[in-house]
């Protein structure tokens, strides 16, 4: 999906210009610098395969890049990864996180799906909700196609507003009698930067721990973002800390940024898993802000989240780790 807004004759109403000019920095600053930084660190293309698919949905369609490791043999099969970008719900694309996606695949010999799902305000909430467990459900009715078992592993992840979409479909698919049976549960949750929980609609018993949204206020387009989306901000498919329980949701990793508006929210939503009997881990980074490692991805705090990201897998997936 193209990360930029066709040009137009005469005046460009000033909605489409706000969005053009979110979806421009958004790819200047955050998916350039990392494509060319995850470049350098690509796989050998023998070890790999990539494939786009179309998913069609009643409302319309959207793709998502299936990313294939190379087996010992014809006959291996691999647990499998959900990727869901971040952008605010209406930046960004499938083209952010490739690159380094297929370095994933082949270090930990995991299939891999990439999520292309619909943008606002285009197509505002609960769209991209929507999208993503349509995606879920095609994984599990398309595992030949990805040589995955799903009982190997079944993880659904992301970054932002990904992460945000993360939270909330470990809860949808839970509550889905779709994904009830063996092979079809989601086992984990690997959540980096997430919010969790609308920044005006704070419940009161929480606020004395959701400070950082007070301590590093978020740029005025956080705000813009979330008008693009345009979600209601106590339904839980927008603001997950919101779903009456948390129980029985796959276990997660959760990674947070010391100078993060949404900091707190990393740290509410482990403790509220943890409350729960959810088994979970939280790593944070001091003295860094959100998404900081696209725009600067070689430096060595950087890298260190990158690492920590392929142990908080490997836990997840049950194979050694040093987390």
């Amino acid at each position: 999906m193209s990360t930029n807004a066709q040009q137009t004759e005469g005046p460009t109403p000033a909605p489409t210009l706000q969005i053009a000019e979110a979806r421009a920095f958004f790819k200047e600053w955050l998916t350039i610098p990392f494509k060319a930084y995850s470049v350098q660190h690509l796989p050998s293309e023998t070890t790999y395969t990539v494939r786009d698919e179309i998913i069609a949905v009643d409302d319309g369609s959207f793709s998502v890049r299936c990313i294939v490791p190379v087996g010992d043999d014809e006959h291996e099969t691999f647990p499998v990864l959900v990727y869901i970008h971040g952008g605010g719900w209406s930046s960004g694309d499938v083209e952010l996180d490739d690159y380094h996606l297929r370095k994933v695949a082949v270090d930990l010999k995991l299939s891999i799906v990439n999520v292309n799902y619909r943008l606002a305000p285009e197509h505002p909430f609960p769209t991209a909700v929507n999208d993503g467990l349509a995606a879920l459900k095609w994984i599990v009715s398309n595992a030949p196609l990805l040589k995955a078992n799903l009982s190997k592993g079944f993880i659904i992840s992301g970054h932002s507003a990904g992460a945000n979409l993360s939270t909330v479909l470990s809860h949808e698919a839970r509550d889905d009698p779709f994904f009830r049976g063996p092979g079809r549960q989601l086992t984990g949750q690997l959540l980096r930067e997430p919010m969790v929980i609308h920044p005006d609609f704070h419940p009161e018993e929480l606020k004395a721990e959701l400070r950082s949204i007070e301590e590093h206020p978020p740029p005025p387009v956080v705000r813009a973002v979330m008008e693009f989306y345009n979600p209601d901000p106590l339904d839980p498919r927008f603001s997950p800390l919101l779903y009456p329980s948390h129980v029985g949701v796959p276990r997660a990793y959760v990674q947070g940024m010391g100078l993060d508006s949404f900091r707190d929210d990393a740290r509410v939503y482990v403790k509220a898993l943890r409350q729960a009997g959810v088994e979970s881990k939280y790593t944070e980074y001091p003295g860094v802000s959100h998404g900081f490692h696209y725009s600067t991805p070689e430096t060595e705090i950087a890298v260190k989240v990158r690492a920590d990201l392929e142990e908080g897998l490997k836990w997840l997936l049950g194979r050694e780790s040093s987390l």
